[in-house]
């Protein structure tokens, strides 16, 4: 996470892993990715930024 924080632009792939993934969930700066209510990362990133 502290990686991501730091990224100009994320893509984030899931919903899941595996099978149940590889599909684009969120794309965008790591404060519009917390913003993406499908986004686990964004859900994780989110105590990351104090958001």
């Amino acid at each position: 996470m502290d990686v991501i924080k730091c990224a100009d632009y994320v893509i984030d792939f899931g919903p899941e892993a595996g099978d149940n993934g590889g599909e684009i969930v969120a794309v965008g700066t790591p404060e519009e990715i917390v913003k993406n209510g499908k986004s686990h990362t964004g859900r994780y990133l989110r105590e990351y930024l104090k958001m």
